[in-house]
């Protein structure tokens, strides 16, 4: 599976398939989507994701079998530090380790273009396919604190935290 997962820039073209994204109740109740956007507002939105670079937040496309199936983010990157976010869009493609793929390589660029030496994550308690990707990538629960919607569920967030020089992989 490895050599079929690639991490790439976000473009335009990607427009029609963050679209359908948008449209699919479980993958929105599970990101944290609104539902039922209009056309317009995601266009907009995307056309910022791709085309207003910030200094501190990154996405990338995950392809799969060269098919954009989600994007993994590294956000508030500072003094070494960020945040790793991951979303597979295409959710028959949910379970099959492909975010844990995509959040180690993401990793990987994080601390060869950043110098990122430790990540924070968090995800919802219910949540619990987040939980068992950032447990295998070796992130550590550090704390509870919070509330978000998960699948129209209110649950805690759970946070962690993975320092890179207990990565072996890199």
């Amino acid at each position: 599976m490895e050599s079929l997962i690639n991490l790439r820039k976000i473009k335009m073209d990607d427009y029609e398939t963050v679209l359908a994204w948008s449209r699919n109740e479980l993958f929105c109740s599970s990101n944290g989507w609104e539902q039922n956007r209009d056309e317009k507002e995601v266009y907009r939105w995307w056309e910022a994701c791709v085309n207003t670079p910030l200094d501190d937040f990154v996405r990338k496309g995950i392809e799969y079998k060269h098919e954009l199936i989600g994007y993994t983010d590294l956000a508030y990157i500072k003094d070494q530090t960020a945040e790793l976010g991951i979303a597979i869009g295409a959710s028959h493609y949910w379970g099959k380790g492909i975010g844990s793929e995509a959040g180690r390589r993401m990793m990987e660029y994080g601390l060869d273009e950043f110098g990122i030496t430790i990540y924070y994550a968090e995800t919802n308690e219910y949540n619990m396919a987040s939980r068992r990707m950032l447990e295998k990538l070796g992130y550590k629960e550090t704390g509870r604190e919070g509330q978000e919607e998960y699948r129209g569920k209110e649950g805690q967030l759970i946070h962690y935290e993975y320092k890179v020089a207990n990565y072996k992989n890199v």
